[in-house]
């Protein structure tokens, strides 16, 4: 039995793991990497600050956040494993993963013995990087930590991890790329906007849940990444309501939406996992039916599965939306 993997079989039978998914087993050798990852070794530095150096561009990569493995899909590498593959696939259409990618648990817990059994090269991940779990993992296999939000700059924060990332695999030129075609989409959107008369007007993006009668809204306030793509095309964000630091995100409620006065108003929210809470459970509420987008009709369901947290893929799909509320 190789050193290797007589180390990390002793390894997993005592760590501390979590309870989601059992172990799985081997999957299978990839295919050999095309020559643009071929080179190597190579160092990034992710957001705790830390230096991390693999001997080559990682192959073998585990996600524990939807927006890292859209971003590595988008780059031309399919992970091997994703946390919660099922919702992935609910809320992240931009970037479809193979029915190959093992499931990992849960984002909030992922499993350690899953993880391991898939033998990664490389762990990808969102957090403070301080976290026990982090500490956990990197006894096992290399791990980059991406910021994952910063309400003071969240296009640039995107941008960052995704050039971390590629940096991680070998595919630099890809993100290049990708970033090129979305600036363009941009600049072309915020023209042809301003063509229609609809630059500057406000929006707001909202989603929201249910517990027994009572309705919470959640509000993508400036600083959101949602709010950093509208504002490029030159929009403005109605809610100017308190919003927390990292995320650009503050919750209300029904009453709370009479704070969007201006008739000019759009309203999107998302609703991708089937439950409408604005549809459905405000459809007999006397001050939802009074709210001026309501009265107007400007309220705009997003197509299921655009990941209001994603990459560049996800971030063209909310633009694309936006654009065919106001320029269509």
């Amino acid at each position: 039995m190789p050193l290797l993997r007589r180390a990390l079989m002793t390894l997993t039978a005592v760590l501390v793991v979590s309870a989601c998914g059992t172990t799985e087993t081997p999957a299978p050798e990839p295919a050999a990497a095309p020559a643009s990852a071929a080179a190597g070794p190579v160092t990034v530095t992710d957001s705790r600050g830390k230096q991390v150096t693999l001997d080559k561009p990682a192959t073998k990569v585990v996600a524990l956040e939807w927006a890292d493995a859209e971003m590595l899909v988008s780059l031309g590498v399919m992970p091997v494993g994703v946390a919660d593959t099922k919702g992935y696939g609910t809320w992240v259409t931009a970037a479809p993963l193979d029915p190959s990618v093992k499931d990992m648990g849960t984002r909030q817990e992922p499993s350690v013995d899953s993880i391991v059994a898939l033998q990664p090269d490389l762990i990808v991940m969102e957090g403070e990087g301080d976290t026990p779990l982090v500490g956990q993992l990197e006894k096992i296999v290399p791990v980059i930590v991406a910021k994952g939000s910063d309400a003071t700059a969240n296009l640039k924060r995107m941008r960052d991890d995704l050039n971390m990332i590629a940096t991680a695999v070998g595919k630099t030129a890809e993100a290049g790329k990708l970033l090129a075609d979305f600036d363009a989409f941009l600049a072309d959107g915020k023209q042809r906007l301003a063509a229609a008369g609809t630059a500057g007007k406000p929006y707001a993006m909202a989603d929201g849940w249910k517990e027994g009668s009572t309705i919470s809204v959640r509000m993508f306030g400036k600083g959101s990444l949602v709010s950093d793509v509208a504002e490029q095309l030159g929009l403005t964000n109605a809610w100017t309501g308190e919003v927390d630091k990292g995320w650009g995100l503050g919750t209300t409620d029904v009453e709370g939406l009479t704070a969007l006065k201006d008739p000019d108003t759009h309203l999107f929210y998302n609703a991708s996992d089937g439950v409408d809470v604005f549809a459905d459970g405000l459809a007999s509420n006397a001050i939802w039916k009074s709210l001026p987008f309501v009265e107007k009709q400007q309220v705009t369901k997003l197509p299921d599965g655009i990941w209001t947290f994603g990459g560049p893929l996800s971030c063209k799909q909310y633009a694309e939306a936006l654009l065919k509320a106001y320029a269509a």
